[in-house]
């Protein structure tokens, strides 16, 4: 039987944390992992409360909480999904279909953002664009893959920022990373805590920067991360 091990890497999500696990009450194939990354908030006993397995990591940073997540697992696929965003419907079947796929080793889905700002749709449109003819999905579209290549390939590498892209251009070099065929729908609280404009440009310098050789612990405190 198919398992997926849902991880959910979280920091402060107290206001949304219980509507992101109601989301998946009734689903007897998946296993749902929370890993914290120091909250200051009441984000850990809100997700005990509901009954989930829930893990501290004793070391802040994104990479470290899904590794952490990951080891914890029992399903024999890993989906990382950020805490404000939503899978598609029937998403257990689109994934197994997915990884079914001749060379593919792992998949993530197209990526849509809750709101009605028209910008954001051009956003949208250069995410999925890129993710499809340069197979380089992030960590917002819930990267999907089998557990037992997470372990080949050593996990996410301890990067504070673009642990994602670097995990993704492993995973290049063993096969074909699929982009499914539904949508994934984030918050769009990124983009409106400093605006579409600057949070646009911020990532791309970012990923400018670090094409460039500039130090990810530098490029984090660009981003905000601490």
């Amino acid at each position: 039987m198919t398992r997926i091990s849902i991880i959910i890497p979280v920091l402060n999500e107290a206001a949304i944390i219980q509507e992101t696990l109601s989301r998946f009450q009734n689903s007897s194939d998946i296993e749902i992992i929370i890993v914290d990354g120091g909250s200051q908030d009441r984000t850990v006993e809100l997700a005990r409360e509901l009954g989930v397995k829930v893990i501290v990591s004793p070391q802040f940073g994104r990479a470290n909480q899904m590794n952490l997540g990951a080891a914890a697992a029992t399903g024999n696929i890993l989906l990382f999904l950020h805490a404000d965003t939503h899978l598609p419907t029937g998403y257990s079947e689109i994934i197994q279909e997915t990884l079914s796929r001749p060379q593919t080793v792992a998949g993530a889905f197209e990526l849509a953002i809750d709101s009605q700002e028209k910008s954001l749709r051009l956003v949208e449109r250069v995410v999925n664009l890129r993710s499809r003819f340069c197979s380089l999905p992030y960590g917002d579209q819930a990267i999907f893959l089998k557990a037992s290549i997470f372990r080949e390939i050593g996990g996410f590498p301890d990067l504070p920022i673009m642990e994602d892209f670097e995990f993704i251009q492993c995973l290049k070099k063993r096969g074909k990373i699929t982009i499914a065929p539904a949508k994934v729908i984030t918050s769009s609280r990124r983009w409106q805590k400093l605006g579409i404009f600057k949070t646009t440009l911020i990532n791309q310098l970012i990923i400018l920067g670090y094409y460039l050789g500039i130090s990810p612990k530098k490029l984090a405190r660009l981003y905000g991360h601490k």
